[in-house]
């Protein structure tokens, strides 16, 4: 742990393992700072952005410091975000590590304080949000959510939606986000077992619909409040 320390100087091996640990530590506080600090950004994004301003910064600013531990230190942080991206595609408990799953803001027109305070938000910063959706009243909302990205979706309420041809005699119901059930090739339980289902029920009712379709063919599979499954599917 020699390299951890001052050291007048550094061989390859150890600008690598400086690299390696600032990149972790740096992500362990992007990670405790929140998705609120992060907004439009990434944590992976943040992180590369921070640390190779940094790196840089040193060297074209110090006479006395030379170019090729920075360079050292850049490619190595450069193959560990090349990496966590590749990583994160692959597998989605690192995706969630690094893309947190939305938080509910508003559920029928109740703000969830607790979310709030997880997306460390304040009631201004969601009234301003509601107010670019030219939403005034947060009564009207069926469900907003605070998005990894630092946005704010918001779904209004059926009787409070825009009007359109295919509305005029339709009776109203109740706004339902569709529920995905299979994310690259892989079936949501958990998402099954809220809506009440299992897993046989949704392989009857894919197979029932798309018959030449396999499991491992679908990047995604959603269904909504009245039983239709959509599938999308992996195209080369």
């Amino acid at each position: 742990m020699e390299f951890f320390n001052s050291q007048e100087s550094l061989n390859s091996i150890e600008w690598a393992l400086r690299a390696v640990i600032g990149f972790l530590f740096f992500l362990i506080l992007a990670k405790i700072m929140g998705q609120r600090s992060i907004s439009q950004f990434g944590i992976l994004d943040m992180v590369i952005i921070l640390l190779i301003g940094n790196i840089m910064a040193h060297p074209l600013s110090d006479e006395g410091l030379g170019l090729k531990g920075s360079m050292i230190t850049m490619c190595v942080i450069l193959v560990l975000y090349l990496l966590g991206i590749l990583l994160s595609l692959r597998s989605s408990r690192i995706r969630k590590l690094f893309i947190p799953t939305p938080y509910p803001l508003v559920e029928n027109g109740k703000i969830l304080s607790k979310n709030m305070n997880k997306a460390r938000i304040s009631v201004d910063v969601l009234m301003s949000e509601l107010r670019k959706k030219n939403t005034e009243d947060i009564e009207k909302v069926a469900l907003a959510l605070w998005e990894p990205g630092g946005q704010i979706s918001i779904f209004l309420k059926s009787e409070y939606q825009p009007i359109t041809p295919s509305t005029f005699g339709t009776p109203l119901k109740p706004f339902q986000l569709p529920q995905t059930t299979i994310k690259e090739r892989k079936i949501d339980y958990v998402k099954l077992h809220e809506i009440g289902k299992d897993e046989a029920w949704l392989l009857n009712k894919l197979f029932a619909n798309y018959k030449d379709v396999k499991l491992s063919d679908i990047l995604l599979a959603t269904i909504d409040e009245y039983e239709n499954l959509t599938v999308f599917l992996y195209h080369s």
